[in-house]
């Protein structure tokens, strides 16, 4: 595994482990003690940066996912670097499979939210502690007025953004420096390329949720794919429907053929073409698989030259591809 420096200085693996979906999203949560030895294999393979948030669970176990990932790392917490998040919860009430979310990033809730995630992770510190996504109810200055004050308390060491435009992260960059974004970014979901200029500017990192488009650029995904009605969001997902899978030949026949030529997987590939890319770009796919766990680390070795990049750049940009997921709505 590769390493890769966030801001100033949060190293983590150049590939680092989402582990969302071991809880929350994609069908019944997984079984903790499987789960458990994962995490425990994914530390042993060079993992050092796991992603989980406060919400990641079940309407039954509200926050599965942190307890999880605390128990598991327990013994390695020296070793590895823990990202969570704050402000939002889920609209329980809504007979939506993916709940709308409604955020909330009030101070008090915010000072509540690092003390319920400090004990269920069984730490005294958070290594990078995002703000889950915008509150339009609060500015974003006295969010990162606090994140000052929890980096002074050290109960927090950095902190970021998810889902942030530029505006937003100029504005909590002068009041307290922002080590990494956490944005949706795959091949399928570009939209946020126009914030490398900032990124580069202010020396912020860009943790990209979704890389394989919610496993979809894996490749292993047909029109006979089931998924569970109600409680897996990739059952309302345009790019696993019939007409998406067949709008997406192109992209999957052109992620195969690079996949080929470098001896690689097409997850490999779709890693790798970030990876090699920007240096300050760092992917969470997430997985319940150990021979997955062991792909996605494999794309860190995976050389692409600059002239590969632009090629599949350009190739992406001109071709038919479906809709892809572009995240949970927001409650107005």
């Amino acid at each position: 595994m590769k390493y890769r420096t966030l801001g100033n200085d949060l190293t983590v693996s150049a590939v680092g482990l989402g582990c969302m979906g071991m809880s929350h999203a994609y069908g019944a949560p997984a079984d903790k003690k499987e789960m458990t030895e994962l995490l425990v294999q994914a530390v042993d393979m060079g993992y050092t940066f796991f992603d989980t948030a406060e919400v990641y669970g079940t309407p039954e176990h509200p926050h599965d996912n942190e307890e999880l990932v605390g128990a598991a790392l327990a013994p390695y917490r020296n070793q590895v670097k823990i990202a969570t998040k704050f402000g939002i919860h889920f609209d329980m009430e809504s007979p939506q499979v993916n709940k709308p979310l409604v955020p909330d990033s009030r101070p008090e809730v915010i000072r509540a939210s690092v003390e319920a995630s400090l004990k269920r992770l069984g730490t005294d510190h958070i290594d990078l502690y995002y703000q889950h996504r915008p509150d339009p109810d609060v500015p974003v200055e006295e969010v990162a007025g606090v994140m000052t004050e929890l980096i002074q308390e050290g109960k927090i060491t950095h902190w970021g953004l998810s889902e942030a435009d530029e505006e937003m992260i100029r504005r909590a960059h002068k009041v307290c420096p922002v080590t990494a974004i956490q944005n949706r970014y795959s091949m399928m979901a570009r939209w946020y390329e126009e914030l490398f200029p900032m990124l580069e500017e202010l020396n912020i990192g860009y943790v990209a949720f979704s890389p394989l488009a919610n496993g979809f650029l894996s490749g292993k995904y047909g029109k006979d794919s089931v998924f569970e009605a109600g409680t897996d969001y990739r059952s309302v997902m345009p790019q696993f429907t019939t007409e998406g899978i067949d709008k997406n030949a192109s992209l999957l026949a052109l992620l195969q053929g690079m996949a080929e030529e470098k001896q690689a997987t097409p997850a490999q590939i779709s890693l790798a073409w970030m990876l090699c890319k920007k240096p300050y770009i760092v992917p969470i796919p997430g997985t319940r698989k150990l021979n997955r766990l062991e792909e996605n680390a494999g794309a860190s070795e995976i050389f692409l030259t600059k002239e590969e990049v632009e090629a599949l750049d350009q190739a992406l940009s001109s071709m038919e591809m479906s809709d892809v997921f572009g995240g949970t709505p927001t409650k107005k």
